[in-house]
């Protein structure tokens, strides 16, 4: 069989007609058409700047689906560049499933795939884009809890490709000879993204699937869990704990013990008699609040969801036409078709009622969906969805299964901001596919207290950001079994700097709570939440770019040098933007091997972390400036709102490069509502210069419209020989300070 690069320049019959018209400046397929197998001609379009979608042949261009992953249809821009590099092939494998094979050069290393298990590099890997409930996965497990049929590869001179299977069927990726895409359903587009690097990459990826919308900045804190917490006083006890031990947290979580039965949108009598009184007394003490609710419906006449769904036939159908029921947690549950836009309003709408009682944000559980006591763990795929013409229109389950978790999270996003319209929603969704992040966070599911989940944290996170999906972290301290109290200290010395950073816990099982452990343990999560906070200008910066840009607020540790091959495969460290490294121990031995970016990174800490590397304290991740980087740093806080102004103080660390120059910026709005996009914000730049003794500092206002704060800009300038230089100013005005 020829290689993709040798049949894109086959002479047929076909191919000489194409040409010719194409030099007449007649091409009436408005593509450029290249071979694929013997009476199969791909159609190629160039659909952005260096983005090229595929079909296999102009039929399946014809009867291609509608796209779910991408923000917009994509656009004929005009024939696929000469040089374009990445050229798909498309067969039918003898299962019946379209299988596309993209060749790698050697050296080409792979990632992306959306939710895995194990090791960042997932050459010779094989995974499925499947939404399970996977309680309990391991590194080898095939199908997690969201679909992700994408992949990037980084080739060894440091440039890097990405190819989107643009399909919702189930999706084998292999990528153990080259990347191989096996879908099951009729023919799909593919799309490919060719950049000068990873960076390029993902910012086309968010072109093209969106980008997250800005959180509120609560959100970006540290968020305490457990299946469940209740009656209302349990919360409350959790909530004054936090406060009377000044432990750094934003948000309390609600999960599904706190209903009527296991009723959505409904709450226990006795549990939680007054909802709002409990949130408004956690909002007293600085903390919002996050409530759950999942897409089984109880099957019981009489309960209000349940009926005002008959009375528009919401439910997935049977085969025959008749609702499809499946046990979960209520019991015998009938499903939504979130397919449906009349379903997906009449669901919007019910968060009004619920949304009154003060909550601030939603959990959308258990919406792969999970059905209890199958071998599938899912609904069969001959169900019938009603979707609408824009998604494709009717089909069966097997098309829609997995985007069912992310219609859901869109109808609920949709409503909480009908209810709550100056406010930005907060939606964390379990199921959720490409192109999801646009309307919730994730998680990487329910993970074990072992080791072995503890040195998964930071690839999962990494490779679901190198998907799209930026908000994203594990269960902290792990949700199935007790495990150790070394392993939780351990896990939060670094979990708790990772985008999306919350304790969780399952019945059953041990209290999880920093202070559950003793004082030393509950001493080391209070620094490395104090860490948390004390970057938090950092973080919401990061958030931004995200939401700007499509870039991941984690980052692998090649995007420092994207060329330099070492760095392709490191699984216990991750980069903070493109200037903070952090290096973690996450295995049960001490002293992981650290493989560290070329260059000049500066190691340093905080005031308030009373101890280093070689203190009592081991369990923290170190931390490293990149020379020629300068992160912007908060004072601590013990919640969002805390202080009568969150931007009132203000550290620049400050590492200059080797022509003594470093720069970095700062994005600050309310940091809730909606006026950053009327302009209501700031960005700022900073400049450090060294000019014969003298370091200058110099603050530009590159974006927004927001007054600057009258505040102190004090600066920390971390040293080659490992001393510091400190400075203070006034922000907005030029501080100098002597080097010597």
């Amino acid at each position: 069989m020829r290689r993709p690069q040798e049949r894109r320049h086959l002479i047929t019959p076909r191919r000489l007609l194409a040409l010719a018209l194409a030099l007449l400046g007649q091409n009436a397929a408005n593509a450029r058409i290249v071979e694929s197998y013997p009476g199969e001609e791909i159609v190629a379009e160039r659909i952005g700047d260096g983005i090229v979608q595929f079909h296999m042949n102009a039929e399946a261009k014809a009867a291609r689906l509608p796209s779910l992953a991408l923000v917009e249809a994509a656009r004929y821009e005009g024939p696929m560049p000469e040089a374009f590099a990445v050229v798909p092939s498309f067969a039918r494998d003898r299962a019946g499933r379209f299988v596309t094979s993209v060749t790698i050069e050697p050296g080409t290393s792979l990632y992306g795939t959306g939710q895995a298990g194990g090791e960042l590099l997932r050459n010779g890997k094989v995974t499925e884009a499947w939404n399970t409930d996977a309680y309990g996965y391991g590194a080898k497990t095939k199908a997690l809890y969201t679909s992700h049929p994408w992949v990037l590869a980084v080739r060894a001179d440091g440039s890097a490709f990405g190819v989107l299977a643009d399909t919702t069927y189930r999706v084998e990726i292999d990528l153990r000879s080259g990347i191989t895409f096996r879908a099951d359903g009729p023919a799909h587009p593919v799309i490919v993204i060719d950049g000068d690097g990873p960076r390029a990459v993902m910012e086309s990826l968010g072109t093209l699937t969106g980008t997250i919308e800005m959180p509120p900045r609560w959100a970006l804190g540290y968020h305490q869990c457990r299946y469940s917490y209740a009656p209302d006083d349990r919360v409350r006890e959790v909530a004054r704990g936090f406060r009377e031990r000044a432990i750094p947290a934003d948000v309390i979580w609600m999960d599904i013990d706190y209903m009527d039965g296991f009723r959505c949108f409904t709450f226990d009598a006795e549990g939680f008699p007054n909802p709002s009184a409990l949130n408004a007394e956690l909002d007293a003490l600085g903390f919002s609040n996050v409530w759950m609710i999942d897409p089984g419906i109880k099957n019981e006449e009489g309960y209000f969801v349940h009926d005002q769904g008959d009375e528009i036939n919401a439910w997935v159908q049977r085969p025959d036409g008749t609702p499809f029921t499946g046990d979960v947690w209520p019991g015998e549950c009938v499903f939504p078709d979130f397919t449906r836009s009349d379903v997906r309003e009449w669901w919007a709408g019910l968060y009004a009622d619920f949304m009154a009682n003060g909550i601030d944000g939603v959990w959308n559980d258990m919406n792969e969906p999970s059905v209890f006591n199958v071998e599938s763990k899912t609904m069969p795929e001959d169900n019938h969805h009603g979707a609408d013409i824009e998604l494709g229109g009717p089909g069966p389950h097997a098309r829609y299964h997995n985007v069912y978790g992310m219609l859901m999270v869109q109808a609920s996003r949709e409503g909480i901001m009908a209810a709550n319209p100056d406010k930005r929603p907060f939606v964390l969704s379990r199921a959720n596919y490409l192109g999801g992040h646009r309307y919730g966070a994730t998680w990487t599911g329910d993970n074990t207290s072992n080791w072995a989940h503890v040195e998964m944290s930071i690839p999962m996170t990494l490779n679901l950001g190198l998907s799209g999906q930026p908000f994203v972290g594990p269960d902290l301290g792990g949700f199935i079994h007790d495990g150790t109290p070394e392993m939780y200290s351990r896990w939060f010395g670094f979990g708790s700097l990772l985008p999306f950073a919350r304790g969780h816990t399952q019945k059953g099982n041990r209290d999880k709570e920093p202070w559950a452990y003793g004082p030393e343990i509950e001493a080391t999560v209070r620094r490395a939440l104090e860490r948390r906070y004390r970057l938090m200008p950092l973080y919401y910066t990061l958030f931004e770019e995200a939401h700007r840009t499509g870039m991941p607020v984690a980052r692998p540790v090649f995007f420092a040098d994207p060329a330099d091959a070492r760095l392709r495969d490191v699984d216990n460290a991750f980069l903070l933007g493109d200037d903070l490294l952090i290096v973690a121990d996450v295995s049960k031995r001490r002293g992981d091997a650290v493989v560290m970016p070329r260059g000049d990174w500066r190691g340093f800490d905080f005031p308030s972390f009373d101890g280093g590397r070689d203190s009592k304290d081991r369990d923290q991740a170190r931390l490293f400036l990149r020379g020629g980087g300068i992160v912007p740093t908060g004072p601590v806080h013990q919640h969002f709102g805390d202080r009568p102004d969150q931007r009132d103080e203000l550290t620049l660390l400050v590492a200059l490069d080797s022509s003594g120059r470093a720069e970095g910026e700062l994005y600050e709005d309310a940091g809730e509502g909606w006026g950053f996009r009327e302009g209501d914000y700031l960005r700022t730049r900073y400049t450090a210069q060294r000019s014969g003794d003298v370091l200058r500092i110099d603050t530009e206002t590159v974006g927004g419209v927001a007054p600057r704060s009258e505040r102190t800009l004090s600066v920390r300038v971390l040293m080659e020989d490992g001393t510091e230089l400190t400075g203070e100013g006034t922000d907005g005005r030029t501080i100098e300070i002597p080097l010597r």
